[in-house]
């Protein structure tokens, strides 16, 4: 997420990095590497998997080329016949500038839930122009629409696999664009202003208590009841299963790390729950019909004042704080605002120092961000389900967990990355292993798949295979000898995963964002987003992160790696609970004119060429969806969708790039899949000015894929006398303030999206 409207001593952490462990990078443990062909060219098998609402499909115009792609197994239990060829079947769209959002010739892309629109009856239509009360966002759409799912809705009212014409919509809500919410901007210490001050201070404070709670209500999930009629998608603005989560929704906390002394807080004296949910970015899904949330970039927006703080807590305490990043004034300064009630915490609970004089931190929130960094899980069928913290699949900066194949008697994977640069990647292994009977038991399967399992994180070896390593208290080096961080039990573990792998000695990687398994063969992919020079110089470029470049945007140099790429792996023999993997690199993205050899180490095309990949996700047809969140490139185009063929794990070579700095140069090694060209991989949406690309579903039968469309016009701070200003009037037009926004995309003959299959 770029959000240029917070206080930039706050940057996000995905920007800054918090990893100072001597852990290896990829260069270190691929140096010895000399035969990766012979590794990797051959197969790897996959046995025979059940996939649960796998992703989405995009084709049209009139291509005809085609790759070849394994038949893909059942899908959400429920026999699929997949053919084996993939086509993209559509014209690639043009970059663009415009403030506009572009699909192919025979789609249409219609607006379906904006910011602001009413979830009840009972809620007026949103004005958009900052008057509209705090309370009544309780029921509104929230603000930075981001990862989503689509659940069928049976006429029982029970989860269906199969309904496409009735279902509810899961979306999370990341952040805001706190500007827009407001009618003349953020009242801070009694002014209003479009834009946070270039630097903040402690003493700096929310003047407007309604602003703060209208931002905490701006946050959080929406579940929504959409129907189709003929081709067309609509939200149900009276459904009983219409529900907004937010910061001030009540949750359970569960798992190994629930009711232990490290969540402890004077909301809950006994660490068994929290307040709300926060920075909701990437997501997940269940085979159960529950729908996960993941929790981000919780860490800034909880006020820690160090020079006050720190001589008051523990050396471990202080070890975990400075390896998530809580630290600071808080990114909405929200502990700064005053209640009117002397009792009530809404605002008080984000400050997470020691304020109290409690041993066990039971009269104040010095716990408090224990509590937040998990995956959440929602009950979208039960609107009066309380959501649940699952802590057994560890805190870090979940950018999303994504499930992979589902095989009754086998145990269920989720993969998940942590999104700041030389941060790790992970997965969750369920002990139980999967019963078909569970799949209508909604939270009571949670509590058997969620709660206990085991957690591990990725390391990658010096011969193309990779190791899934434990993090298990007294194992792998996780003990109380660790120097860094002296672990006491597994809750500990659990809370403290970043220092737990530095621990296990994983592999740091440049961003790990959004995940997506193939459900052609079980390979998983993620994308790496991007880097800078700070932290990708010339001499720690690696066989996984190869490129030092300059990638000028104007007359601005932009060196290290900006464009970012794509990673992929096998597990071995198929099998989710393997130890072992092995892997390559899919994609690299960078300009179209960028040096072939080099940098453009993909040959991408103008058709295909794109920066900073996020949104990653698979249709059920094996159709591989890249989103972009991207800042390097927007001198070219706005942010874009592309839609790619996959290919497999070890279709490429080696290759040697060559770096440049000035006059300094170094030669890597590294192992990329085959160039896609244009057959393969094509632009399939460009969105409109200033916004991020992101979120995806689609209905089971592949006639309907839900994208987002998150703050667009928000890196211009607006002047509200002259709403030309704007940097974007989308998706209203004419005057109007920018808003976060779903589309549904649908074919024009109602035919598949995607569906060029043969």
């Amino acid at each position: 997420m770029n959000d240029m409207t917070k206080p930039a001593l706050l940057a996000d952490p995905e920007d800054v990095g918090t990893n100072d462990s001597n852990n290896p990078t990829f260069d270190s443990v691929l140096r010895a590497r000399l035969s990766r062909r012979s590794l990797l060219k051959g197969s790897f098998g996959v046995a025979a998997t059940t996939f649960f609402g796998a992703g989405l499909a995009a084709c049209g115009g009139s291509g005809s080329d085609s790759a070849a792609a394994s038949p893909a197994p059942s899908v959400g239990g429920e026999a699929t016949d997949v053919p084996k060829t993939l086509k993209l079947n559509f014209n690639a769209v043009a970059k663009s500038l415009a403030d506009a959002l572009t699909v192919p010739a025979g789609y249409t892309a219609t607006v379906l839930y904006r910011l602001g629109d009413p979830i009840a009856a009972s809620v007026a239509a949103y004005k958009n122009d900052g008057t509209d009360t705090a309370a009544s966002f309780a029921q509104r759409a929230g603000d930075h629409h981001d990862g989503m799912h689509y659940f069928g809705l049976g006429s029982d009212g029970k989860f269906s696999a199969s309904n496409s014409d009735r279902g509810l919509l899961c979306m999370n809500h990341e952040a805001i664009t706190p500007a827009y919410l407001h009618q003349n901007g953020v009242t801070i210490d009694g002014v209003a202003m479009s834009k946070y001050p270039s630097s903040t201070t402690a003493t700096m404070t929310r003047t407007v208590a309604d602003e703060v709670i209208k931002e905490m209500n701006a946050h959080g999930v929406s579940v929504i009841e959409v129907n189709r009629s003929g081709n067309s998608f609509s939200y149900k603005k009276d459904s009983a299963f219409n529900r907004r989560i937010t910061t001030f929704t009540e949750m359970t906390l569960s798992g190994p790390a629930a009711k232990t002394p490290y969540m402890i807080t004077a909301y809950s004296t006994d660490g068994a729950k929290t307040r709300g949910t926060i920075n909701n970015c990437g997501n997940g899904y269940t085979p159960w019909g529950t729908y996960l949330t993941a929790e981000e970039n919780w860490a800034g927006y909880f006020r820690r004042i160090t020079a006050t703080d720190n001589p008051q807590r523990t050396a471990k305490e202080l070890a975990s704080f400075a390896r998530y990043g809580v630290a600071g004034n808080g990114r909405e300064l929200w502990a700064t605002a005053t209640a009117a009630d002397p009792a009530d915490t809404s605002f008080s609970r984000w400050n997470a120092m020691k304020t109290g004089s409690s041993f066990d931190g039971s009269d104040d929130f010095r716990n408090v961000a224990n509590t937040y960094g998990w995956i959440v899980e929602i009950d979208p069928f039960d609107p009066a389900s309380t959501p649940k913290k699952r802590t057994a699949l560890g805190r870090f900066a979940h950018e999303g967990a994504w499930p992979g194949p589902v095989v009754p008697g086998k145990p269920l994977v989720w993969y998940m990355g942590c999104d700041s640069r030389n941060e790790y990647i992970y997965k969750y292994v369920s002990n139980a292993v999967w019963d078909p009977a569970d799949a209508n038991k909604g939270m009571a399967a949670g509590d058997k798949y969620l709660d206990d399992g085991k957690l591990y994180v990725a390391k990658f070896n010096a011969d193309g295979s990779g190791t899934w390593v434990e993090l298990k208290f007294g194992s792998n080096n996780i003990t109380a000898a660790y120097a860094p961080y002296a672990f006491a039990d597994q809750a500990d573990v659990l809370i403290n995963t970043r220092l737990a792998a530095d621990a296990a000695g994983a592999t740091k990687m440049d961003r790990p964002e959004w995940g997506a398994v193939n459900p052609a063969n079980g390979e998983v992919y993620m994308t790496l987003t991007n880097s800078n020079a700070s932290n990708r110089t010339l001499a720690s470029t690696d066989a996984a992160n190869p490129r030092f470049y300059n990638d000028p945007k104007g007359s601005t140099a932009q060196k290290g790696n900006p464009n970012g790429h794509i990673i992929r792996w096998a597990e071995n023999s198929g099998d989710v609970a393997a130890t072992g993997f092995k892997w390559d690199v899919f994609l690299f993205g960078a300009r179209s004119t960028a040096d072939a050899t080099n940098v453009n180490v993909s040959n991408l095309t103008a058709a295909n060429d794109f920066s900073s990949p996020d949104g990653l996700w698979f249709a059920k047809s094996g159709l591989l969806w890249i989103q972009t969140d991207d800042g390097a490139y927007t001198d070219a185009t706005n942010c874009m969708m592309l839609a790619a063929v996959p290919g497999r794990v070890g279709d490429g070579g080696r290759k040697t790039i060559t770096n440049v700095d000035g006059a300094s140069t170094k030669a890597v090694d590294t192992y990329v899949g085959a160039a896609p060209g244009d057959t393969n991989l094509r632009r399939f949406l460009v969105g409109p000015k200033e916004c991020e690309i992101t979120g995806l579903a689609e209905t089971p039968d592949g006639k309907a894929l839900f994208v987002n469309i998150q703050h667009p016009g928000e890196d211009t701070a607006p002047d509200f006398a002259n709403t030309a200003s704007f940097g974007s009037h989308w998706p209203d037009g004419g005057a109007a303030r920018p808003r976060s926004a779903t589309v549904v995309i649908t074919k024009d003959d109602g035919g598949l999206v995607g569906g060029s299959l043969a």
